[in-house]
């Protein structure tokens, strides 16, 4: 299993807090988050890969702690996402300028190439300084400047969604690379679509998993989540069975309700009933009109 620990720079955009660099109505620690998850929901796409973030929003969070949190979890990896500034343009990544293990050499080499082959950046180098992320961590550990949030060439770019994802996909291929991760060719669970008024517990509730093997899944250090995330539910307590109209299925003796809220009763437990309608995470049953969780159903 790879330990990818990612670390999205600074702190957040709320008052108190380190936002970074601030230039053309943008904040760092807002790209370098947006950055971070995207990059986060790539990996959970390939297999013998977990991914944690030092932070999932805003948060208070030393650079001491940073390495700490990367270190206490035995990381392969610790890769820190930032935005420059001062008035260049394009990108550079750095290592530490201290003594240094030679896969971490190996490691920005490919990471450095993939970045700027997949952004099309101007190509500003590998560095060296002595950050303290870079300096503090037991692991490889590489920074990324990406762009300069001060110049308007760049920060037209990070502007764009699109070019956020861009950036991802080269954090994404070099890692790849680094570690020969292999695309998942088998389901390891279903994504969730985070909606408003969504909590883990609700979401673990629904599909029979533990809060604990989401956050596990998903590499989340919080019970935070936002609207829009994709999340990973394992297999284990969810059936992702590949269930279609017609199929003939039976209510587990341990269903308690339907998807619509309404109690279960005894009596319709055990026995055989048509798929009338499949949805991403329900079935209907043809004989008694009602909806039932995929989980809940054999």
């Amino acid at each position: 299993m790879v330990k990818i620990f990612i670390d999205p720079g600074h702190e957040g955009v709320l008052n108190g807090y380190d936002p970074g660099a601030v230039a053309n109505g943008l904040k760092e620690a807002e790209l370098t988050l947006a950055i971070a998850l995207k990059l986060k929901d790539k990996l959970l796409t390939y297999e013998n890969v977990q991914v944690k973030l030092s932070r999932e929003g805003n948060k208070k969070i030393t650079l001491a702690e940073r390495a700490k949190m990367a270190n206490d979890w035995g990381a392969d990896i610790f890769l820190s996402i930032h935005i420059n500034a001062g008035g260049g343009v394009g990108f550079e990544s750095y290592i530490y300028n201290g003594n240094v293990s030679s896969s971490t050499i190996a490691y920005q080499n490919i990471l450095h190439e993939e970045i700027v082959k997949t952004t099309g950046w101007n190509d500003r180098g590998k560095k060296r300084a002595n950050y303290a992320v870079l300096r503090e961590t037991k692991m490889p550990a590489i920074l990324t400047e990406n762009g300069f949030i001060d110049r308007t060439t760049d920060a037209n770019k990070l502007k764009n969604d699109s070019f956020l994802d861009n950036i991802a996909q080269g954090h994404v291929n070099g890692l790849v690379k680094l570690f020969n991760l292999k695309k998942n060719s088998t389901p390891s669970g279903i994504t969730h679509i985070v909606q408003a008024g969504d909590t883990l517990w609700g979401i673990s509730q629904k599909y029979g998993v533990t809060i604990e093997q989401i956050k596990e899944a998903n590499g989340l250090i919080s019970d935070t989540i936002y609207v829009g995330q994709k999340l990973i539910i394992p297999i284990g307590g969810s059936d992702v069975r590949d269930f279609k109209v017609g199929d003939k299925v039976k209510i587990k003796s341990s269903a308690t309700h339907y998807a619509t809220g309404q109690t279960i009763p005894n009596w319709v437990k055990g026995q055989t009933y048509t798929i009338q309608q499949v949805k991403s995470d329900r079935v209907l049953l043809k004989e008694i009109i009602s909806w039932v969780f995929k989980k809940d159903v054999e």
